[in-house]
């Protein structure tokens, strides 16, 4: 059974706090269909998490630049505000190449605090969802880079193109696929805006479900 725990977590950013309220109430509306792959994903976090494991997540997109990277940082938000212990997200691509800026000016809508530290081609950014605690540092890179973990995580694809392309990650002990639409169609249009807001509203909503789902280590004392 689905656990849709309305937990107040006072540390989140405000703005970033009532953007997630407004995602939490929608989960009805995600598809039987989807249910079935993100249950794939919590099932692997609870699996870890309930016997007090550390759980590695890397999702994966083809440029690392979109999907992938809003998928990262909800991920890791999504345990925080529901208290999930232990979890590290990371993200990467079958080739590196930047974080995209409609993506990060999509993110900063939702009420995360992004900062650019380096202004190299694939700069990085400095992503804070929280008034104290960890930030994370995001930039465009391969899957197996030094940064992420080389063994012992779920490979999430958050492209088709990546999971058709990638047939083998090395070090994975999970793959699941769980594809999200590409924004990069509506670059340049007067959709650009709308349609980046409404991708990271939907990784956003399914990361908190996701992570609605987990049972705790101390929960089962």
């Amino acid at each position: 059974m689905t656990r849709q725990l309305m937990i107040s977590n006072p540390a989140l950013l405000p703005a970033l706090s009532e953007f997630i309220g407004n995602l939490t109430v929608k989960f009805d509306q995600i598809s039987p269909e989807r249910k079935i792959r993100l249950h794939e994903l919590s099932d692997y976090i609870n699996g870890g998490v309930s016997v007090g494991q550390l759980m590695n997540l890397n999702f994966i997109c083809t440029h690392n630049s979109r999907r992938s990277h809003i998928a990262q940082i909800w991920a890791q938000t999504a345990a925080h505000y529901y208290k999930v212990p232990n979890i590290h997200c990371y993200s990467g691509g079958t080739q590196a190449t930047a974080f995209n800026p409609s993506a990060v000016r999509a993110m900063q809508q939702a009420g995360f605090v992004i900062s650019r530290i380096t202004d190299e081609e694939n700069p990085i950014y400095n992503v804070t969802y929280c008034n104290e605690g960890d930030s994370l540092r995001i930039f465009s890179k391969r899957y197996d880079h030094a940064i992420n973990p080389p063994n012992k995580f779920a490979a999430i694809m958050t492209c088709s193109d990546a999971d058709a392309n990638c047939p083998i990650i090395v070090g994975m002990d999970k793959r699941i696929s769980l594809p999200y639409d590409d924004p990069k169609h509506f670059d340049g249009t007067l959709h650009e805006t709308e349609k980046y807001l409404e991708r990271v509203k939907d990784i956003g909503t399914e990361m908190l479900y996701c992570f609605s789902r987990v049972k705790k280590y101390e929960e089962k004392l």
